[in-house]
């Protein structure tokens, strides 16, 4: 009798059951209508959370609070979430008209509204991609806030530790703590964190801005507050999902009216019929890349284009931008701010008013039907089908909109390589499913050799979630045949939004051209190369004008 082999699952394929068990579980919980992360209808998510132990997240399993991974984590919800027990998830109800004032991550374009002492609404209108962005930041917050009730809470009748006393001192003053204040409440909240006062303090100052400089007592002390008081007075922490929120996701509801306005904008300004170049990238990079080195060439002389571009990136160089933006607008730039709720700005420029003289693409040959292009901000997962799908569509169901090419420029995460390489893909390919889109990239890392930037091509992923990887399960991506390169979150989604256009409805021509090209924001092999581990700076702004302006030389037909 032949003996049975006793099979054990890899890391990577645990990794891979854990990711397919959040996305399950967040569908569930979303059609239920509301959940308590911290009771039993949050345990499958927490589990699993916990079993895959993303990169991002750090030393979410273990005993001591994960400082690197709060403070990405911060950056991404509203200011005083960690004060709210109530949290709902909305779609765009009207709060916008109200009293109540918009709160805007910093890095995240979301609405956010304060309702109460107890209660904050988040706006998703970016598709269901917000929803397991925002539910496995929060399902991290609140794992780590009962590590906190863990090493404070001393027993069930509520009593608490010195440490925990002191700190809630140190929060309960009003006014900004002195030095020496400040250094006594991070000793105490060390040892709340299990984390070396070295460690607090290196990473305090991140937490706070000119209003709150030590907000990272605030949150550390709210986050354990509302855990105590989840085990001592049994008050769990609810999440719910507001009925309209159920009723409009996944219909295209802002995408549409997204895409009609620029519809809309090109009829009034007469150009709906010539050809048109969708580029996603950034409001910046096609604008600078075309005006920006004619118009400050006698501030900046002698300096290179991209010295200039680095100075136009950095924070308070508004007055230079400013002048760039006043010649583009002269010259054919049409500005549109979102109003539809995707929170993706666009700009349209219509070549035939550009001076090309006066432009870094003097050779530009864009023959007699100047062709119009289209730059969109960058969209977000999933709703990345929602805004290219609508955008592909004919106008007033009768009116094809003559699109030659998609271009795609963004920011990925990088399995060889380091932060500022480029990664041009052939193919994306869907994590958890294997569904693959194969496709003629117009761009090859040949075009980028020789500008002392790294080049990778090959395949890319195109994952549910940034928070959602961990190294074993990129480690398989890249080492196996698959050979992925890296990861982002959009790439499948607009190319299958561009193949259905192209080759099944026939809404824009069967030859439309694709390009795409990424930068590496971090590499999630390397320990301290992490998303956690901070922004690119002006790393990323070589690479991001490089790949900008080999878009523009295809478009404009230079040799």
């Amino acid at each position: 009798m032949k003996e049975t082999k006793n099979i054990s699952r890899s890391r990577a394929q645990e990794s891979s059951a854990a990711i397919e068990k959040m996305y399950i579980t967040m569908r569930h919980l979303f059609n239920r209508g509301f959940y308590k992360p911290m009771g039993i209808s949050g345990d499958t998510l927490r589990e699993a959370l916990l079993a895959l132990r993303p990169e991002i997240y750090g030393n979410i399993a273990e005993d001591k609070v994960e400082l690197n991974g709060l403070l990405y984590v911060i950056e991404r919800l509203p200011v005083g979430i960690e004060e709210c027990r109530f949290i709902n998830l909305t779609s765009e109800e009207g709060y916008s008209k109200s009293h109540f004032q918009a709160i805007v991550p910093p890095k995240r374009r979301r609405n956010c509204y304060r309702i109460d002492e107890e209660q904050m609404n988040v706006e998703i209108t970016r598709g269901r991609s917000d929803i397991y962005d925002i539910l496995t930041h929060l399902t991290f917050i609140f794992i780590e806030s009962h590590k906190i009730r863990n090493r404070v809470l001393l027993d069930d009748a509520g009593e608490v530790s010195r440490d925990w006393f002191k700190l809630e001192q140190a929060v309960s003053q009003k006014k900004k703590l002195t030095l020496v204040e400040k250094e006594k409440a991070i000793s105490h909240a060390a040892n709340i964190l299990g984390r070396t006062f070295e460690e607090v303090l290196d990473i305090y100052d991140a937490f706070g801005s000119v209003v709150a400089p030590d907000r990272f007592l605030h949150v550390i002390f709210w986050l354990g507050k509302l855990a105590i008081e989840e085990i001592v007075d049994d008050n769990k922490r609810t999440i719910t999902f507001s009925p309209i929120l159920r009723e409009r996701l996944g219909h295209h509801i802002h995408g549409e009216i997204w895409a009609t306005n620029i519809k809309e904008v090109l009829k009034a300004n007469q150009l709906l019929d010539r050809p048109i170049h969708v580029i996603s990238a950034n409001m910046h990079s096609v604008m600078n890349s075309i005006f920006a080195t004619e118009v400050l060439k006698t501030k900046f002389k002698d300096k290179s284009d991209f010295f200039i571009y680095e100075e136009l990136s950095r924070s308070g160089a508004d007055e230079v931008r400013n002048q760039v933006t006043a010649v583009a607008l002269k010259q054919g730039m049409i500005s549109l701010p979102d109003s539809s709720g995707t929170n993706i700005d666009v700009q349209i420029f219509d070549t035939a008013k550009i001076d090309w003289k006066k432009t870094s693409f003097t050779t530009a040959n864009t023959g007699d039907k100047q062709p119009v292009l289209i730059v969109m901000d960058y969209a977000f997962g999933e709703q990345a089908y929602e805004t290219i799908d609508e955008l592909l569509k004919p106008f007033k169901k009768d009116t094809l909109l003559n699109v030659e090419s998609v271009s795609i420029m963004g920011k990925a995460g990088i399995l060889e390589g380091g932060k500022g390489d480029i990664m041009i893909p052939n193919a994306h390919i869907n994590e958890g499913t294997a569904d693959n889109y194969y496709f003629e990239n117009e761009l090859t890392a040949e075009m980028f050799e020789g500008n002392d930037i790294a080049v990778f091509a090959g395949p890319m992923v195109t994952v549910l979630g940034t928070s959602l990887q961990n190294r074993d399960l990129l480690k398989f991506f890249h080492e196996s045949t698959w050979g992925i390169i890296g990861l982002e979150m959009e790439g499948s989604y607009y190319q299958k939004a561009i193949q259905s256009a192209s080759k099944i409805r026939k809404s824009v021509p069967h030859d439309v051209k694709v390009r795409y090209a990424y930068y590496a924001s971090d590499n999630p092999l390397e320990t301290g190369s992490t998303l956690a581990s901070g922004g690119l700076g002006t790393t990323g702004v070589k690479p991001t004008y490089l790949i900008t302006i080999k878009i523009l030389e295809q478009i404009f037909n230079i040799k």
